[in-house]
């Protein structure tokens, strides 16, 4: 059966960048008579924002959005990504590296793969990759890194196929990897584009998208339809919607 998800950060409110990648996800998956999961990945806590979590869900629901499992918190699965990661280690895939960002580069040339340069430094541990560069899957701070938490968690809630922004392009081949080297069947990935403001930079909190309204999430729903490139649907509400969206979706990006 299909089994898809969306996996929002709790970083601040939905924006419409959002709402478009969970209405594609969401769609394709009813599309296909599947289950649709919400992940909450908040591994990184540094980053969390008290309450974010909760106003997510609420704004899902608000915009009609019903997934068909409990949610899942990456802060209760360190357990989880702690046995991956000594499974990579045992198997000679991992090693602990003592660079920081600036000295890894873009493409991490491999210093540390014989050992440590500096082991009095907090050590990270890297993933070999010939293909794009040793990369890293927990932080010298001692977080786990997104690119192995979200591969744990996708085999662990057997997801089939991950429709999400082609921001996210670049890690899909890190997962992919990580997948095979676990012993773990990859899903199907499907990239779409991602929406930008007027600028031409991707929405984020960094660059101050607004807030999805809650209050009013018929409009918001309807242009995320035509970013997506769907036909416009009579409904009169975002159930209505969503349901009629989903027996005529198609992805094309």
């Amino acid at each position: 059966m299909y089994r898809g998800r969306f996996a929002p950060s709790p970083t601040g409110p939905l924006h419409f960048g959002s709402l478009v990648a969970a209405l594609a996800s969401y769609l394709d998956a009813r599309s296909h008579s599947g289950k649709w999961l919400v992940r909450i990945e908040d591994v990184d806590l540094l980053r969390t924002l008290p309450g974010a979590a909760d106003d997510i869900l609420r704004t899902l629901r608000a915009f009609g959005f019903q997934w068909d499992e409990p949610v899942i918190w990456q802060s209760q699965r360190t357990a989880a990504y702690e046995a991956a990661l000594n499974q990579l280690r045992d198997a000679g895939w991992a090693y602990p590296c003592s660079c920081s960002r600036a000295e890894a580069g873009e493409v991490y040339p491999g210093t540390c793969r014989s050992g440590p340069k500096n082991p009095g430094r907090p050590l990270s541990w890297r993933v070999r990759d010939d293909s794009g560069g040793d990369f890293v899957i927990r932080r010298s701070d001692g977080l786990f890194a997104y690119q192995l938490a979200v591969v744990v968690d996708d085999a662990a809630q057997q997801i089939t196929d991950v429709v999400r922004g082609d921001d996210l392009l670049d890690s899909t081949p890190r997962q992919v990897h990580l997948f095979r080297l676990l012993g773990m069947p990859a899903p199907r990935y499907w990239h779409i584009p991602v929406a930008t403001n007027d600028r031409g930079e991707k929405l984020s909190k960094q660059t101050h998208a607004p807030a999805l309204n809650a209050a009013g999430p018929m409009p918001e729903l309807r242009a995320a339809l035509r970013f997506l490139r769907q036909p416009d649907v009579h409904a009169q509400s975002p159930d209505e919607l969503l349901a009629a969206a989903a027996r005529v979706w198609t992805l094309t990006a």
